[in-house]
């Protein structure tokens, strides 16, 4: 017998002793019994309000579980395979890509700071390639082939010039170079503005394209056609 049943049966037992039986009305019994159950005292170990809704939410897991094992080839195990496939493609993904830092943009402008003549930029590339500081080396390279081709008159000097705009006008005059000035912009804005990681190979491919830009005869225009014709 329980505590609280005992205490409830002694009182009812020490109620009939002291004279004749007494007929209770059920209504005023069952007020007695809720008033007699409400005492602190039968309650004093029942769990928390916290601890009641971390079991609901265990018990709601672990039939989740049980439901997903049931319906999944192979049973619980089948479930832990699949479960440890999706976190090592998750882990895979996250290493490929790279922490997530801010979403990609473009339209971000190339130049941020003082102007610096192509060869300055250079220089600074070199620097951060043997340091194998790539993203730096990329950026540093990509602006020294828009220098490079504004210093040449192949592209106005504008502030503000975005790296797909640098490479769109400088197709016109290169059109050899065209894919590979895009591809330049999009490494350099993937670097830039997206949270990507270069490594050594992107930084070469730019550098080629830099070099090779430079012993690039321009294409002439209409009117230049003309007016040598």
């Amino acid at each position: 017998m329980s505590e609280a049943g005992g205490f409830i049966t002694a009182r009812l037992l020490g109620a009939a002793s002291d004279g004749p039986p007494v007929d209770v009305p059920r209504d005023a019994a069952r007020e007695a019994a809720h008033r007699e159950l409400s005492d602190p005292a039968y309650h004093q170990h029942d769990p928390s309000l916290l601890q009641r809704a971390m079991n609901k939410f265990w018990d709601w897991i672990g039939s989740l579980f049980d439901s997903a094992s049931g319906a999944t080839p192979g049973g619980p195990l089948g479930l832990v395979v699949i479960v440890v496939a999706v976190l090592a493609l998750i882990g895979a993904l996250w290493w490929r890509l790279g922490t997530p830092q801010r979403a990609f943009t473009t339209g971000g402008t190339i130049f941020d700071d003082r102007p610096r003549s192509a060869a300055e930029h250079r220089a600074a590339a070199d620097t951060h390639a043997a340091a194998r500081r790539w993203n730096d080396a990329v950026q540093e390279r990509m602006r020294a082939i828009v220098r490079s081709l504004e210093e040449r008159a192949l592209l106005d000097p504008r502030p503000g010039r975005t790296a797909d705009e640098a490479a769109a006008e400088a197709g016109r005059p290169l059109p050899a170079h065209a894919d590979r000035l895009r591809a330049a912009a999009r490494t350099f804005d993937d670097v830039t503005y997206g949270g990507r990681t270069a490594d050594e190979t992107a930084y070469l491919a730019l550098r080629d394209l830099d070099h090779d830009l430079e012993r690039t005869k321009p294409a002439l225009s209409d009117a230049a056609r003309g007016a040598a014709g």
